[in-house]
């Protein structure tokens, strides 16, 4: 179901003024990144605490805490404080779903409209071609931190703290 416009407008300007699990911590159990969209100015930091299954019931790690802090336009800080908010506590299979489907949102392709809560509100993005970019730089932070955990996992790393820093070009 469309958003109307009037309330994504509103919704967009909740996050960006009141944003969401807005602090940064200084603790080697998060896995920080750091990405820079040179095109608009926008520089946002994601962190992220992963914590294992603790039983049968609870079969794949989480992230047991998600933080983001920037400062850039406001798409690109509504869209961070959106997913913090989104994704926290959530499984990695949930993110990884939410973030196929906004990446297909803003690409103006089909997406599942229920696993995206607030982000919904920047549907209207995917027309604005340049401010795509904005808007995706949290996502990409999340996707790149999920990979860093992934590949410590697979390397039996453990929590090794992992600081990731890039300028996004394209």
């Amino acid at each position: 179901m469309p958003i109307d416009e009037q309330l994504m407008r509103e919704v967009i300007m909740d996050h960006y003024e009141h944003p969401r699990h807005n602090s940064l911590l200084n603790d080697p159990s998060y896995i920080t990144v750091r990405l820079k969209n040179p095109s608009c100015g926008d520089d946002l930091t994601v962190q992220c605490q992963f914590s294992q299954a603790k039983d049968k019931s609870e079969q794949e790690a989480k992230i047991s805490d998600i933080r983001q802090k920037g400062s850039g336009c406001s798409i690109c800080l509504a869209s961070a404080s959106m997913m913090a908010e989104l994704l926290n506590n959530s499984s990695i299979k949930e993110a990884e779903t939410a973030l196929a489907n906004f990446t297909k949102m803003v690409q103006a392709d089909d997406y599942e409209a229920d696993v995206l809560g607030d982000a919904q509100a920047l549907s209207g993005i995917s027309h604005v071609i340049p401010r795509i970019k904005c808007a995706n730089l949290a996502w990409q932070a999340l996707k790149a931190a999920i990979d860093a955990h992934m590949s410590q996992e697979a390397n039996a790393k453990g929590k090794a703290n992992t600081s990731i820093e890039m300028e996004i070009n394209e």
